[in-house]
């Protein structure tokens, strides 16, 4: 107990647990004030990039689409660029990329249209790197333009014939290599994070 005697300077030095309940009972900052600069997901311009990825891939796939089945307009028919190297082929593929998992066009019509809407969600929510988005609308564009297909034709339409001699790779479209760069690119990201961080968006 303070006495008549005690001065102001010896009571506050008697109490200092006071004075710090005092400075912990400050008003907290408001949670939105404190996450102002966290990412709010892709700016206008980087919807407009993914977008414009996409809308490329589509269109130069199925361009190329068409003028293959001007040029060449049955299935099989066949035309050497680089003997035993390159050549377009009129390739009909009811299954998975690169002639996967064949008679599944209807199935993998379905899957495709999944994928298309997880494609948008995961931009939305990790869309922030130039590389993200790149790879992102490489994908979209593919899986778009194998899905009009499927819709339209019950197949795939796929004309691109590469190997060496009698050693050939799977005959495939521009949707396909967009496909397999995304994938490659993804791949990438997930062993080194930071690519993933280039060019960082907000």
């Amino acid at each position: 107990m303070t006495g008549p005697g005690t001065t102001s300077e010896a009571v506050a030095d008697e109490r200092p647990d006071e004075v710090e309940i005092v400075e912990d009972d400050a008003a907290p900052v408001p949670m939105g004030e404190r996450t102002t600069d966290a990412w709010r997901g892709p700016s206008i311009g980087r919807w407009v990039a993914f977008a414009a990825i996409a809308i490329g891939v589509l269109v130069i796939d199925q361009l190329s689409k068409q003028w293959l089945v001007a040029t060449l307009p049955n299935a099989g028919d066949t035309l050497v660029v680089i003997e035993n190297l390159l050549s377009v082929v009129h390739g009909q593929n009811n299954g998975a990329l690169f002639g996967l998992l064949p008679q599944s066009a209807l199935a993998f019509a379905v899957v495709s249209l999944i994928v298309v809407v997880l494609i948008v969600v995961y931009h939305r929510a990790a869309g922030r790197g130039y590389l993200t988005t790149i790879a992102l609308g490489l994908l979209l564009g593919g899986a778009i333009g194998n899905l009009l297909d499927r819709l339209r034709l019950g197949y795939v339409v796929d004309w691109i014939d590469m190997g060496i001699g009698q050693w050939r790779f799977y005959t495939y479209n521009v949707a396909d290599a967009a496909i397999t760069t995304a994938i490659i690119l993804l791949l990438l990201m997930a062993i080194v994070p930071r690519l993933a961080e280039l060019g960082a968006d907000g």
